[in-house]
């Protein structure tokens, strides 16, 4: 398979306090979002922020890779819900960074049991692109739930 390439922009007017500026993705799937830093560290005010994009993608790429692991392991899955809560916390010594990523993870699959399905979503996790991508500098959780 070839690279695939994925774009975003964002057009930022003024400081970062006082500024604001939106984004639009390449796909125009999303429709133009703003963002702020007050959006992004205080009240969100119908705004989005990186943090709340990287846990949408986190949370989307985790399903996948999961779902896909179930699928090499016979039990594919009838549904999962996925949910990543993604924290922005002060850096140690000044600044910012993404700190941790929470997966949380029900899925509706037949034929496995709690103990197998936590196995397999540990191996999806470990699967996951994003995952690798965030992997050494985020700490990544991963809390499943076999629903019946």
């Amino acid at each position: 398979m070839a690279d695939i390439t994925r774009n975003a922009t964002t057009v930022w007017n003024g400081t970062l306090l006082q500024g604001s500026g939106t984004f639009t993705v390449g796909s125009g799937s999303i429709p133009e979002q703003a963002v702020s830093w007050p959006a992004r560290t205080e009240e969100p005010g119908g705004k989005t922020s990186p943090e709340e994009l990287i846990a949408a993608a986190h949370a989307s790429c985790y399903a996948m890779a999961f779902s896909a692991t179930l699928g090499r392991n016979e039990a594919p899955p009838e549904q999962l819900t996925v949910t990543s809560v993604v924290t922005f916390a002060p850096k140690e010594g000044g600044g910012f960074r993404i700190a941790s990523s929470a997966l949380t993870v029900r899925g509706k699959v037949p034929g496995i049991d709690q103990a197998r399905f936590e196995e397999l979503a540990k191996m999806g996790e470990a699967g996951c692109p994003v995952s690798n991508a965030l992997r050494g500098n985020v700490d990544i959780t991963v809390e499943a739930t076999l629903e019946a």
